[in-house]
């Protein structure tokens, strides 16, 4: 990656205005040794708001289950400076990044820090030339996987985990078999458990691991001896 139009690759985005993009990748050594009085920080203090909100709206629109302290967790353990550089790093944006010479030599390409400032004034860039849809498509694609992971054991909800431990103690081990239906960008995962030859209880979900966690709720909450035999 060397400059805007592979940044523009990068977040799957076309600017409309080239100026925005180069301001967001900007860091403030080069604009010193360039004379510039400007760099991305200003586009990374809104690009910031702008994943705190749409992380923040997709936890309380899909996660009614837990609490809002569970939420805050979630989000916290998404919105920091490893999972942007991280992120960051995964899209080359590094390479894109104006730098000053000691920062080039130091290694600054791959510094978390900068990468993390570098990918939330980026953000914010994306939120300035085309709003807030644009913004928050490119939050969804990149932060959802990362916050199903982390919503699917904020402690004591972690369901699959109670389960096991319940189902251990009598020796036993729970089964899921996963099934699919919807089109690709909406797909529904269906979970049904099973212990043994006896199925005790089903889940759905956007995803498998949404499905099988729902799958596994509902089974704490059932009678394990009652459970019919597969057919």
């Amino acid at each position: 990656m060397t400059g805007s139009a592979e940044a523009e690759a990068a977040l799957g985005y076309v600017f409309t205005s080239p100026e925005v993009v180069t301001l967001a990748l900007t860091h403030r050594s080069y604009a010193a040794e360039h004379a510039l009085d400007v760099s991305y920080e200003r586009l990374e203090f809104l690009g910031d708001a702008v994943l705190q909100l749409v992380v923040t709206r997709y936890l309380y629109d899909t996660y009614e289950d837990l609490a809002e302290g569970e939420l805050a967790k979630v989000r916290a353990a998404v919105v920091n400076q490893k999972t942007l550089a991280a992120i960051g790093r995964r899209l080359g944006i590094g390479d894109a990044v104006l730098l000053g010479q000691g920062e080039e030599t130091s290694g600054g390409r791959d510094k978390d820090s900068i990468l993390a400032d570098i990918v939330e004034a980026l953000l914010g860039a994306v939120y300035l030339d085309g709003g807030y849809a644009p913004a928050a498509e490119f939050v969804l694609r990149h932060w959802v996987p990362i916050i199903e992971e982390r919503a699917t054991a904020p402690g004591r909800r972690d369901y699959k985990t109670r389960l096991q431990e319940i189902l251990a103690k009598q020796g036993l081990q729970p089964r899921y078999e996963i099934s699919e239906s919807g089109p690709d960008h909406a797909k529904v995962f269906a979970a049904e458990l099973w212990v043994g030859e006896r199925l005790i209880a089903s889940g759905r979900g956007s995803s498998k691991k949404r499905a099988e966690q729902a799958a596994a709720k509902a089974a704490t909450a059932a009678d394990l001896s009652g459970a019919p035999d597969r057919a």
